[in-house]
């Protein structure tokens, strides 16, 4: 038997080990930095969206496959080293995800109060490395913007306005339901550089705000004009399509006075932030779509008094030293999966999901892609060297130190999890601190 590692256990890691298992040619070891497997969908998807979040089930059943090992809290290029991997595995599969947001690139980007959707999202999902600081962000301002019109800026947003009382049945743990419920924003403006016909968000997500107690959807008629270039891009799309119908109806909606306000804005592009030590005013462009789709400033600017702006605007890949990275594209460049070094394959290291193809498509979107680089990876398994110390990585980070979280400790994790929603009148409380996880999983 050979033995691949995969380095992530996000939906890609899941998924390429769940198709090597089946090939029956390979032990797989899934390696995370992280305690606990699941990546995005546990510190990703929103914790009111209880029906995308149970994928988790099906990832965590990958576990049981024959074969299938999971090593938690092992960072590589700090617990080990990628020459040290080449030594212990036959072949690596890097999964490691698209971690960090893409900046806005303007002035005033780094005021106290102008924070990345990542890492808001990071905070009221538990994740281990949040930035506890947001305990305290949402008491005092009144106004937020969100910068992007994708699912991300929508979940946000709507976290952002909803009544505790909705919140209080998720699995966020106790402190961020805290922050949320001492509140006190009342208004949060969506913008997005384009117009609606070219938001990315879904339509199911798009109506969720809609439906969201004690909250008045504010559309300008304006940004809904149907120009010959609006036409052309909801003929070619049904999902904008359905969207635009929706945005419609609730700027011709009576809607009756609320405690908070949502607005969407289009053809709003941000070109500055300002203030003295902290977000104070959002300078904004208005733009207009030509027929390539691409945002134009029209020379039309307004202001928009905020105290708090949270960007939304794309993940962003980052290299892991001893790997290749295509710095301009934010992957690990590659063909068919196989991973390339200034244009020639490296042997026996791959790559699946975000790292491999960029920030795009959904959660099933991984399994193909997964499956596809298994493929080239089997196709070459024969003539892969086999590597010097073969299963070494085990001794090794016992050597080190390195408390490592195996399949049976995420168990207990998942457990304990579990046994505080109980306790809460939950179905889970997540625990978000890197030390009780470790104690918890041991």
């Amino acid at each position: 038997m050979r033995r691949v590692a995969i380095v992530g256990a996000g939906p890609a890691g899941m998924y390429a080990a769940e198709a090597l298992s089946k090939s029956g040619r390979v032990d797989i070891d899934i390696l995370d930095r992280l305690p606990v497997p699941c990546g995005l969908v546990r510190y990703g998807v929103a914790p009111d969206h209880v029906a995308i979040r149970s994928v988790r089930d099906t990832l965590d059943g990958i576990l049981d496959l024959p074969g299938v090992s999971f090593l938690g809290n092992v960072e590589v290029g700090r617990d080990v080293s990628v020459e040290q991997l080449s030594r212990f595995y036959d072949a690596i599969v890097w999964c490691y995800g698209a971690p960090t947001d893409r900046s806005l690139g303007i002035d005033g980007e780094n005021l106290a109060g102008s924070i990345s959707a990542t890492a808001f999202v990071n905070w009221y999902t538990g994740h281990p490395d949040a930035d506890r600081s947001f305990d305290t962000l949402l008491t005092g301002p009144s106004t937020a913007a969100v910068i992007g019109v994708g699912n991300v800026a929508v979940d946000v947003a709507r976290i952002l306005v909803s009544p505790i009382h909705a919140l209080r049945t998720t699995e966020m743990p106790d402190h961020v339901l805290a922050a949320l419920e001492a509140s006190t924003i009342k208004q949060v403006h969506v913008l997005g550089r384009r117009g609606p016909a070219h938001a990315s968000f879904t339509t199911k997500e798009l109506k969720e705000l809609g439906e969201i107690e004690g909250v008045r959807v504010i559309v300008e008629s304006r940004d809904l004009v149907r120009s010959d270039e609006t036409v052309a891009a909801l003929e070619n799309d049904k999902v904008a399509s359905r969207n635009f119908a929706v945005l419609e109806e609730w700027a011709s909606r009576d809607w009756p006075h609320e405690p908070r306000s949502l607005w969407l804005h289009f053809y709003a592009r941000p070109q500055r932030i300002r203030g003295d030590a902290a977000v104070a005013w959002l300078d904004v462009a208005r733009t207009e779509v030509d027929a390539e789709g691409r945002a134009r400033d029209t020379g039309q600017t307004w202001e928009l008094a905020t105290d708090l702006v949270i960007r939304s605007v794309g993940y962003r890949g980052e290299p892991m030293p001893g790997v290749p990275f295509d710095a301009a594209r934010g992957i690990v460049p590659n063909t068919d999966g196989r991973v390339t070094d200034h244009g020639s394959v490296a042997p026996g290291q791959y790559t699946a999901g975000w790292i491999k193809r960029g920030p795009s498509g959904i959660i099933g979107t991984n399994k193909k892609d997964a499956t596809a680089t298994v493929a080239a990876l089997l196709e070459d398994l024969d003539d892969l060297p086999v590597p010097a110390e073969r299963g070494a990585l085990p001794s090794h980070l016992s050597a080190i130190g390195i408390v490592t979280v195996n399949r049976d400790g995420w168990r207990r994790i998942s457990r304990e999890e579990c046994a505080r929603g109980v306790a809460s009148g939950r179905d889970r409380v997540t625990i978000h601190d890197r030390v009780d996880l470790l104690t918890v999983s041991q």
